[in-house]
């Protein structure tokens, strides 16, 4: 088996930002595993043509604790030296129906708050445990939004999955940082992506969302960054030589 020198999970990596995340992340001395519903068969085609180490995993993220299970078993069934750098990139969020809270069932918001929220944290303490004693350079990337940081009508459960992961993400640096060979943490706001929930914020009902226009303008302006464009950023500030110096960030800062 060939070893590299970094290993990454990602999850979300089926479409939007995540898919061209995976496709910038492929390289022959990366395993890269993503954690999707669904395969997308022309990443791995991209992967096998690169001879780029790539898994898919089939993993619904709103049962999130048989995904940290697995990656908690994955991760022990590795040996503890076998790469410089693990990362994992907690991509993956759900926005339900865009509606004020009032008007939403527990069906509609449970999945969303479980992708959005508690799989990040079950993964991260799954991720952060299994390697705890590991020599490689390890790091943890949350992907956050503008969202959890100003509130917004008929955006509850996004808006507040968001403020979670920015805030389990300080506690969780604060943790670390206590540690000899503690883990580097960010959850980083991404910036405004041309994507399908930016359709879906557009196509929202006006009477139900007082921000509709606020999104069509981003659009007609152009104003959003490609999935390509808002990966290249995330990736690259992954990079940075002081990632997690703040565990709370926005690529709009650099």
């Amino acid at each position: 088996m060939h070893m590299t020198s970094h290993l990454i999970f990602l999850t979300g990596g089926s479409r939007g930002m995540g898919l061209a995340m995976a496709r910038q992340l492929l390289h022959p001395d990366h395993t890269l595993i993503c954690l999707a519903r669904n395969r997308n068969d022309a990443l791995a085609q991209a992967a096998a043509a690169m001879g780029a180490p790539l898994q898919q995993w089939s993993v619904d993220l709103s049962a999130p604790a048989q995904a940290a299970a697995q990656l908690g078993d994955w991760l022990r069934q590795q040996p503890s030296g076998a790469y410089e750098q693990v990362t994992l990139i907690n991509n993956a969020g759900a926005m339900p129906a865009i509606a004020p809270l009032s008007s939403l069932t527990s069906e509609e918001l449970a999945p969303a708050l479980r992708v959005g929220f508690e799989a990040p944290m079950l993964l991260t303490a799954a991720f952060l445990g299994a390697t705890e004693h590991w020599p490689a350079q390890r790091k943890v990337l949350n992907i956050s939004s503008g969202l959890g940081r100003r509130p917004m009508a008929s955006q509850a459960a996004y808006c507040a999955s968001k403020a979670g992961l920015d805030h389990f993400t300080r506690c969780v640096a604060l943790e670390e940082a206590l540690k000899p060979h503690g883990a580097k943490l960010c959850s980083l706001a991404p910036g405004v992506i041309d994507t399908d929930m930016q359709v879906q914020l557009r196509n929202a009902d006006p009477a139900a969302f007082p921000d509709l226009q606020r999104f069509a303008d981003l659009k007609s302006h152009d104003q959003l960054d490609s999935p390509e464009q808002a990966a290249a950023k995330v990736l690259a500030w992954l990079q940075r030589a002081d990632f997690g110096t703040d565990a709370v960030a926005d690529v709009r800062q650099a």
